[in-house]
Parts: C-alpha cells; sequence; structure tokens
C-alpha cells in the first residue's frame, strides 16, 4: 500500500477541498464503469477510495500523519479497508463524491443508490501504560477486551434457531421509507429509516433467547497490538473492526487505543529529549573525568572536562527518543552537579584544608536563573 497523499496527488498541506478534488479525478480515471473488466483499474478505485477514506477524516488523518500505515494495521491496509469491500460498498460510503457535479450520471450511477442496512458497531476506547524503555524501542502488546460479539447461538441473526429473519413488511426489505409530500415547491421526498425494522431491512417473529433477539452477546477478546517507538501520552491508534459487533449484520466498530506514559524513577522526557541529573566530587569537577552514564539503549562513557561548573548541561548526542513516524532521534542532556561531602574523614580533612589555603578568598556573584 503505497502513500495516501501519492494515491491522490496532493501534498501533506492539502485542505479538505484539495484532498476531495483530487479523490474526484483519480476516482474518475479508474471508475470500474469506464475499465470494464480491468483489474488493474479496479485495485487503483480501491486505493484511492481507502485513501480519501482516511485523509478526508481529520481523525484518520492525524493519526497517519502521526503512526503512517501502523495507526491501521489490523487489515494491512488504511482506515476502511476497502481492498476488501465490494465495490458498491465503496459508493455507498462515498455517495456525495458519486452523487454530485454529474458524476453519478456520467458513468451510470443510479443503478448504484445508497442501501440503508443495520447500525454500525459502537467504539470502544482503552487507556495502555507505558515505560520509557516500552516508547524507546516499541513494543508488542497483547490486551484482553469485553465487547459484543456475534451470538454464538443465532450466529448474529438474532432469530432462534431453525428460524430465519423475515423481510420487513412496513419497507418490503428496503430498510427505509419514503414519505412523498406536496408544497408550492414541488414534490418534497422525505426519506427516513423503517421505523419497524430500524433500517435493517428484516424483522424477527421469534427471537433468540441467549441474546434476547439482539444477535450480540458480550465475549472476551484477545486483540494482539504493535505500538510504534516514540508515543507519548494523548497519542493513540485505532483498530478498525475491533470494536463492538452491531449484530444483524452490521459492520463493526474500531477499537481505539490511548496512550499513558509512565513516571520513571531516573529519566525525564521532554519531547525526542531525555534529561539526566548526575552527582559527581569536587576534585573530578575540577581534573575533569570518564564517567559512565546510564541511557535507555544502555550504559555509555560520558567525558566531563576540566573545570567544569555545577550546572553545566552536557549532551549525549542520539541518546534521547526517537520522533514518532519520523526517525529522527533526540538527545540525552546531563546537568553535572558538584557534591558537597557533609562528612570527611581526617585525611580528606587535612587535604581540603591544605587546598584551601592554596585558593583565594574571591567570591563571584551573579543573577539568579
Amino acid at each position: 500500500m503505497g502513500d495516501f497523499y501519492e494515491t491522490l496527488g496532493v501534498s501533506k498541506n492539502a485542505d479538505a477541498r484539495e484532498i476531495k478534488s483530487a479523490y474526484r479525478k483519480v476516482a474518475m480515471k479508474y471508475h470500474p464503469d469506464k475499465n470494464p473488466g480491468d483489474t488493474v483499474a479496479e485495485e487503483k478505485f480501491k486505493e484511492a477510495a481507502e485513501a480519501y477514506s482516511v485523509l478526508s477524516d481529520n481523525q484518520k488523518r492525524a493519526q497517519y500523519d502521526q503512526f503512517g500505515h501502523a495507526a491501521f494495521n489490523n487489515q494491512g491496509g488504511g482506515g476502511g479497508g476497502f481492498h476488501h469491500m465490494d465495490l458498491n460498498d465503496i459508493f455507498d460510503h462515498f455517495g456525495d463524491i458519486f452523487g454530485s457535479s454529474g458524476f453519478s450520471d456520467f458513468f451510470g450511477g443510479s443503478r448504484r443508490g445508497r442501501r440503508s442496512g443495520p447500525a454500525r458497531g459502537s467504539d470502544l476506547k482503552i487507556t495502555i501504560s507505558l515505560t520509557l524503555e516500552e516508547i524507546f524501542s516499541g513494543v508488542d502488546k497483547t490486551v484482553k477486551i469485553k465487547r459484543f460479539e456475534h451470538c454464538a447461538s443465532c450466529d448474529g441473526s438474532g432469530a432462534a434457531a431453525g428460524s430465519q429473519p423475515m423481510v420487513c413488511p412496513a419497507c418490503e426489505g428496503a430498510g427505509e421509507v419514503r414519505q412523498v409530500q406536496r408544497s408550492f415547491l414541488g414534490q418534497i421526498v422525505n426519506v427516513q429509516p423503517c421505523h419497524q425494522c430500524h433500517g435493517n431491512g428484516q424483522v424477527i417473529s421469534n427471537p433468540c433467547r441467549p441474546c434476547s433477539g439482539k444477535g450480540v452477546e458480550k465475549k472476551t477478546a484477545t486483540v494482539a497490538l504493535e505500538i510504534p517507538a516514540g508515543v507519548s501520552s494523548g497519542n493513540y491508534m485505532t483498530r478498525p473492526g475491533e470494536g463492538n459487533h452491531s449484530g444483524k449484520g452490521g459492520a463493526p466498530g474500531d477499537l481505539i487505543i490511548y496512550f499513558e506514559e509512565k513516571d520513571h524513577p531516573l529519566f525525564t522526557r521532554d519531547g525526542i529529549d531525555i534529561y539526566l541529573n548526575c552527582w559527581i566530587q569536587y576534585p573530578h569537577a575540577v581534573f575533569g573525568t570518564s564517567i559512565e552514564v546510564p541511557t535507555l539503549a544502555g550504559k555509555v562513557n560520558l567525558k566531563v572536562p576540566a573545570g567544569i561548573r555545577s550546572g553545566q548541561v552536557l549532551r549525549l548526542r542520539g541518546k534521547g527518543m526517537q520522533e514518532l513516524n519520523r526517525g529522527r532521534q533526540g538527545d540525552q542532556l546531563v546537568r553535572i552537579n558538584i557534591e558537597t561531602p557533609q562528612k570527611v574523614s581526617k585525611k580528606a580533612k587535612v587535604l581540603m584544608e591544605n587546598l584551601s589555603e592554596e585558593l583565594t578568598d574571591k567570591v563571584n556573584f551573579e543573577k539568579f536563573r
């Protein structure tokens, strides 16, 4: 699956109008009515629909810009999984595109009217706590969630064993009812979901007992997650189709995973940079030294230059956090503090007294920062 922006031929700064216009052009070029029997054109048509489904949705677009295709890795593609959908489903999703500006009429789109049907299942939201070490390298997680799935007794139909749903007599299976009203402006057609079947097109005369005719029951499911490196609190990713099932043929909702960063006992994170405090002895500050410093990638050696001042910061380049979905690596910054001993041995006391005699009594002041 290629880059969604490249698929539609737009820049990453394109606004909603440009994205919609670009999708219309690509869809017109590869429309199945214009390319009958051309499987390559059909695949490009589906790719364009998948790209538009993500880039036309502000939330999905933000996730894609952060995570890339990993944000929707449940079905190996983008937000809607259009590679696995019937072409009619694509027309149903984007009726406003194919039904505007003569686009539908040009391709005989009247044969692909929008269909009513069962409502989509609701989304589920969970929060996962991650350590800095897990965020640094990325991690695979397995979570257990409770969600509504198809009832095992009726296989999601809502009808008792041995019976079948019936075509709704009120809407004759259309799932919607049309009311025509006359006014001085002409005829006004009001289309609403059928009140008897609630848009399903079918009614159940003998409901399944375990699920009370709903077609779903609550179950525990295990979901594997691939969390990329560099996420932070407030970021989230979506697993399409892993939410609640609606039953009776409706598409399942999504699972939305929010991330929460755990406090670390040693490191402080600021974006892609990591901060650490370090205390050294006074002689090491005077003469310089080499110390072993912990990082999220393991211990490394850091050279402390002679004459360093307390509070001075040294930088370990490339030892910070990876920038999400971009590959740029942050730094680790080590603030050097000079430790003042509270108790010293007799030998050390003599040495320090001798040192004190060698030093001047000069005192410097500077502005408090």
